[in-house]
């Protein structure tokens, strides 16, 4: 049994990233995980879409920055933003006023609430290809990674904020030294290609306030599918677990990663069990691979640590 307060409430996120109407990305993959850790959330979303756009189709619409602009001051007109968040996370963001609209309510907030943490989730692009406008990669760099207290990139985004190729262990830390100099407390690289053909790697890394940093190592088991939404799981479980252990970072990693291969692995069983054509071969859809979250209320509750992470 975990030895800390389930019910622990005084946790409260604001949650700006995208949303689908059917699925789970975005927003939609964050929040419903927070809220069973025992935080609050209040979402603004970025864009809202009918489904994520690994379909063939989708539609919806995309917020500007005036609108955002709207909705955070109808929040501060009320009261309800100063002093009432612990956390800010922000996930997908496509477009470049949009993101500098970020970056200024960023600071407006932390102004606000002093001892709000920001956690950045970077998301711009995965295997070696970008999927939002190149625009956005300064920005992110000069403006939005100064403001995170905690960052979530996969290997990809870290090498495209630091420019530095992340190819070895020494590599890695050369990334990680990058963020910190630039103010980030905490980097957790949420996958990287340091493992093999079954695993994939994971690093994290803290900042403590003598100067020091505690570093640590974990090896995932791939699966032979691409899941969509994963990444924002990952930053809201990292989240709420640094929240729920008092930013202990093993700990946080290791239930992080616990819940993730428990979802995973029963969203891939579940696709391969329920998945097949007119011939009855298997075949796995963008429907079929939607994250199994509700289903796997137990694990995100208490996951069962069986990965262990270990410092470098």
């Amino acid at each position: 049994m975990l030895v800390m307060d389930v019910m622990k409430s005084d946790g409260r996120v604001l949650s700006l990233q995208s949303h689908v109407v059917s699925g789970y990305v975005g927003n939609k993959s964050a929040t419903f995980p927070l809220q069973v850790l025992g935080l609050e959330v209040d979402a603004i979303n970025s864009v809202q879409f009918s489904n994520h756009t690994g379909y063939a189709h989708f539609k919806g619409q995309v917020m500007n920055a005036q609108e955002l602009d709207e909705l955070l001051e109808g929040l501060h007109l009320n009261g309800l933003s100063v002093g009432k968040y612990s956390h800010l996370l922000t996930g997908y963001i496509g477009s470049e006023s949009f993101l500098k609209a970020v970056g200024k309510s960023v600071q407006v907030l932390k102004q606000d609430n002093p001892g709000m943490t920001y956690v950045c989730d970077p998301v711009m692009g995965d295997n070696g290809a970008m999927y939002v406008p190149a625009e956005l990669l300064p920005i992110y760099r000069e403006t939005i990674v100064p403001l995170a207290d905690i960052i979530t990139p996969n290997q990809y985004e870290a090498e495209l904020l630091s420019e530095k190729k992340i190819e070895t262990e020494a590599d890695v830390a050369a990334v990680l030294d990058w963020f910190h100099d630039k103010g980030v407390k905490t980097v957790v690289l949420s996958s990287t290609d340091l493992g093999n053909a079954e695993q994939l790697i994971g690093i994290a890394s803290t900042k403590e306030d003598e100067g020091s940093c505690t570093r640590l190592r974990i090896a995932m088991p791939r699966l032979p599918v691409n899941f969509t939404g994963t990444g924002d799981l990952f930053a809201a479980l990292l989240l709420g677990w640094l929240f729920r252990s008092g930013h202990d970072l093993k700990m946080s990693v290791e239930n992080t990663v616990a819940t993730m291969q428990s979802i995973l692995t029963a969203t891939y069983a579940h696709a391969v069990a329920t998945s097949s054509d007119a011939a009855g071969d298997k075949k796995l859809t963008p429907a079929s691979l939607e994250l199994r979250l509700v289903q796997s209320l137990d694990c995100i509750r208490e996951p069962r640590v069986v990965i262990k992470a270990t410092r470098i």
